[in-house]
């Protein structure tokens, strides 16, 4: 009889594959990390994220070209509107508020909007009053002490600003005022500033420049006369607004603008419609979003744009009417009448956003007026918020934080 023999087990199964390492924002190249980065919405989100990690914070301080690119597909975006009443008191500001956006949220509550970092000599007459507010700072000019001082909200750096020296107005005729000071403070250029000054006298204008470097003022000559002889009542030019790196003052009864280039010191004339001629109210000058110089004007509830160019037919830079945008239809957001808005007014122009209100205030100052930013390019406009009009209202747009551009430690980040 054979005998059988149990057949023989299968051999073991191989042991599994090792599953591959997962692939990490880690591990990617810095290139494509960046080009990540690009697609996020804004600059507040753009912080968030470097803010993160070492990894992500370098990658964007490494890269001008990555900052550059950034720029010009996300604008940065307003914070909210300074309002600068007049007399002594101190300016107010009014957050955009957007439920949708957390980070813009956030830039703003851990900003200093309030301006508790400015030493005031009085707490119950604080005094402030805002002169320029450009590249994150304010220029703050102390009506009771004499003050000037540069302060930046967001990252609470405040530099106090010596006076002119005192042969500013030496050789003066017949009078001399003061304009006011503007501030230059490139986002790309290690947190060094200037601060622009000027004054005028019956017929020229002089500027000084501070530089935050050197800490001392630099005084430049008079003009030759930019205009007739003027009384010492006449205040001849009105406050300026600094467009591209040059200083636009219009002529408070001429269809002209005094224009200081900021890189030269030298001053020119340049003419306005001739419709405009004493209507500083009615209208602003600033910029659309390719950087042409734009004159936008309120008649009723239209804005009338005015671009400065060289035309084809005779090779002559002018102003041209370009647009006019009806807005009527703003009745439809704020649930209001035309007649109870009375008209529209523009507050500012920058970086092809237009800012306007309605005027309930201004008739009644009770009665608070609607806010609302254009975009010039489309023509599409957004409410802001609704508050009583206030003295002076400039934009706060957000800056580039330093931290962001210069290859230095952030004490919050390196310290964690």
């Amino acid at each position: 009889m054979v005998s059988r023999q149990a057949p023989k087990p299968p051999p073991p199964p191989p042991p599994p594959a090792a599953e591959p390492a997962p692939t990490t924002l880690f591990a990617l190249g810095e290139d494509l990390l960046l080009e990540i980065l690009l697609l996020l919405p804004s600059l507040p989100s753009l912080v968030r994220a470097a803010f993160a990690c070492r990894t992500f914070l370098h990658a964007v301080r490494s890269s001008p070209a990555f900052r550059r690119r950034f720029r010009a597909l996300h604008p940065p975006p307003l914070l909210g509107l300074y309002f600068d009443p007049d007399g002594a008191a101190i300016p107010a500001f009014a957050p955009l508020r957007r439920r949708s956006d957390p980070d813009l949220r956030a830039a703003v509550r851990r900003a200093d909007f309030f301006l508790t970092g400015l030493l005031d000599d009085d707490d119950h007459i604080p005094g402030w009053v805002i002169d320029d507010c450009h590249d994150g700072y304010l220029i703050l000019d102390n009506c009771t002490t004499g003050k000037v001082v540069a302060y930046n909200p967001l990252t609470q750096a405040l530099d106090l600003i010596p006076p002119p020296p005192v042969e500013f107005y030496d050789g003066f005729r017949g009078f001399y005022d003061f304009l006011d000071y503007h501030i230059i403070s490139p986002e790309e250029d290690d947190g060094v500033f200037r601060v622009i000054y000027a004054c005028y006298d019956e017929s020229r204008v002089r500027a000084a420049v501070f530089s935050s470097d050197t800490r001392a003022w630099q005084v430049f000559p008079w003009s030759e006369a930019v205009t007739t002889p003027q009384s010492a009542d006449q205040h001849w030019l009105t406050i300026g607004e600094m467009v591209n790196g040059f200083i636009y003052w219009i002529y408070a009864d001429e269809a002209s603008m005094l224009v200081l280039n900021t890189t030269t010191l030298q001053f020119s004339k340049m003419d306005l419609p001739p419709y405009l001629k004493g209507q500083t109210h009615m209208f602003m000058v600033g910029k659309t979003k390719d950087g042409g110089l734009c004159i936008v004007v309120a008649i009723g509830f239209k804005l009338y744009v005015w671009l400065r160019k060289i035309c084809d037919d005779d090779g002559v830079e002018k102003w041209v009417n370009i647009q006019a945008i009806g807005l009527e239809n703003i009745v439809e957001q704020t649930g209001g009448t035309l007649e109870e808005h009375g008209r529209l007014k523009v507050v500012a122009v920058v970086d092809g956003f237009v800012y306007f209100s309605t005027f309930e205030t201004f008739r009644d100052g009770q009665v608070p007026c609607w806010f609302f930013s254009l975009d010039l390019e489309t023509s599409v406009f957004d409410i802001l918020f609704q508050r009583r009009s206030d003295g002076h209202i400039h934009p706060y747009i957000m800056p580039w934080p330093p931290s962001l551009i210069r290859d230095k430690a952030c004490l919050q980040v390196e310290g964690a």
